[in-house]
């Protein structure tokens, strides 16, 4: 039997091992022998005989010893237990539920992280909810995926805080402050209310209790970013990466701090390596062209921003980056039919306006610039985390009107500004 996953479980039989959510579960050998029974055959009945005979072997022992040990396996497995179900006279088996095949569905459709993959995720997320109203995971999965709608660019930020924090309450509600969903707060807090300092405490609470946790090391990166301490945003860049240097987002987290401290050579050098090992997620693509533009290799810059542009079915905001490098090559009538294209998605789409402001800027467009920027700062615009360092906003900074919107963006969402 190769390893088994169910619910937050993974089951490894050649270790005789079982884990959730990271953290081994400690049973006594005959209890795993029964869930290990259960768990090869999956909504297959198994009489008292069966279980003798496979989970002990054929040694001779009661039935009230299975039925006491198959309890046993039903408090370890605590809130799953009741997916070990029993029949009289026909036996016991672990039904694993729909709302299961959901949730590890939804998930599959996040991973794509395109517009049409979240939207068929809240789908599958919203099905195991109304199936499942008591497990906590498709609630997090809902939370999640709103949280990511907003950071990729394909729903407004500021219209999905609420949607998230609903469901993110829901999960709370169901299986308590966990680090991973404290770890999506101490985001939602950074980037769609600026919240910094309560972002930061909730960030270094949840990494406390879970110091592994990669995606925290990540997220919290860009929260130091946005606070302005870039030396700190390149240590936990490195904390990251230490903790799991195969992960797409910690590869992608040193390489956009070093755009931002203006390293660029060492930056592409970052950028090229983190596209050889994850050839298909967007970031690599992105941020590696981005070092590539800024260290003046723009015909490189292109093609990262094209094949990224592909990967993503012609996301706006990677598509706008590929415009923004067009103009600034001189080819401005190929910039020029970018632009076009993003407006005319508007009626139909949400479209990143920091993606467009840049492209303005690039076109000259100046005072259309800078309507799109004010535009993605009330829309709460992920990208803006690096905007007092993103060498892509040095055209704005001379400008009178760029100071005054930094700071209304580094205040608190709600804040009045004089």
């Amino acid at each position: 039997m190769a390893e088994f996953c169910f619910g937050p479980f993974v089951l490894n039989p050649l270790a005789n091992r079982l884990v959730r959510d990271g953290i081994e579960v400690k049973m006594r050998p005959q209890a795993f022998a029964v869930l290990r029974s259960l768990a090869a055959q999956p909504g297959r009945f198994l009489t008292h005989d069966d279980l003798i005979r496979e989970a002990w072997e054929g040694t001779h022992v009661s039935r009230h010893t299975v039925n006491v040990t198959v309890g046993e396996v039903r408090r370890l497995l605590d809130d799953y237990g009741s997916w070990i179900v029993w029949r009289p006279k026909v036996g016991y088996a672990l039904r694993i539920p729909q709302s299961e095949t959901l949730v590890r569905l939804g998930w599959h459709f996040v991973n794509l992280r395109s517009a049409e993959g979240f939207e068929r995720a809240i789908e599958c997320f919203r099905s195991a909810a109304l199936e499942a109203p008591r497990d906590h995971r498709p609630f997090e999965g809902l939370s999640s995926c709103y949280l990511m709608m907003a950071s990729w660019g394909t729903r407004c930020g500021r219209e999905m805080f609420d949607a998230f924090l609903t469901a993110h309450d829901h999960a709370v509600q169901l299986v308590g402050d966990t680090p991973a969903l404290r770890c999506n707060y101490a985001h939602a807090l950074h980037i769609y209310q600026r919240r910094l300092d309560d972002a930061l405490a909730e960030f270094d609470r949840a990494l406390a209790e879970q110091p592994q946790m990669a995606i925290g090391h990540v997220r919290r990166t860009l929260l130091l970013v946005t606070i302005g301490d870039l030396d700190g945003a390149l240590d936990s860049a490195g904390r990251g990466r230490a903790v799991d240097p195969l992960q797409p987002l910690t590869a992608v987290a040193e390489l956009n701090v070093r755009i931002w401290r203006r390293e660029f050579d060492r930056a592409v050098a970052l950028g090229e390596r983190a596209v050889q090992l994850h050839p298909y997620f967007m970031l690599t693509r992105a941020y590696c062209g981005m070092a590539l533009e800024c260290a003046g290799d723009r015909e490189a810059a292109l093609e990262q921003y094209h094949i990224g542009g592909v990967i993503t079915q012609g996301l706006a905001w990677m598509r706008g980056l590929e415009g923004t490098c067009l103009a600034n090559m001189g080819r401005v009538t190929e910039a020029r039919r970018i632009l076009n294209e993003l407006i005319a998605r508007r009626p139909d789409q949400y479209v990143d306006p920091y993606a467009v402001a840049r492209l303005h800027m690039a076109l000259g467009n100046v005072n259309d610039a800078f309507a799109e920027l004010e535009r993605a700062i009330d829309d709460s615009v992920p990208a803006l985390y690096a905007l007092r360092f993103d060498p892509s906003a040095d055209p704005f900074r001379s400008d009178p009107r760029f100071v005054p919107l930094l700071n209304r963006y580094l205040s608190p969402v709600g804040a009045t500004y004089a």
